[in-house]
């Protein structure tokens, strides 16, 4: 199973849509565009999972760059999700403070 990264898309692509696009390449597990919390409404990317990797580089091949709804796609492998607390460094804590006589 391998998950890609669809960006650029317009604001009004739905789901269905996408399902359908990248159907003509294989089998799609799951499609969801990122919405924002507050309004509901699309932030322009989305992710793709596929069943099978030749698979989705066939959708990646064929799908990068080509124009849905008036925009062109951007396609690739997403990439794992970072963490974002930030981990690693220190917060905060006492400092060394002003001089000492």
């Amino acid at each position: 199973m391998k998950k890609l990264y669809v960006g650029n898309l317009s604001y009004d692509t739905t789901e269905d849509a996408l399902r359908g696009i990248f159907e003509q390449h294989g089998e799609v597990v799951s499609v969801a565009i990122i919405t924002d919390r507050e309004t509901g409404r699309s932030k322009g990317f989305g992710f793709i999972e596929m069943s099978e990797d030749d698979a989705a580089q066939a959708a990646m091949d064929a799908l990068d760059g080509s124009e849905i709804d008036g925009r062109n796609l951007k396609v690739n492998e997403a990439r794992p999700r970072e963490d974002r607390r930030g981990g690693g460094g220190r917060r905060g804590g006492g400092g060394g403070g002003g001089r000492r006589w």
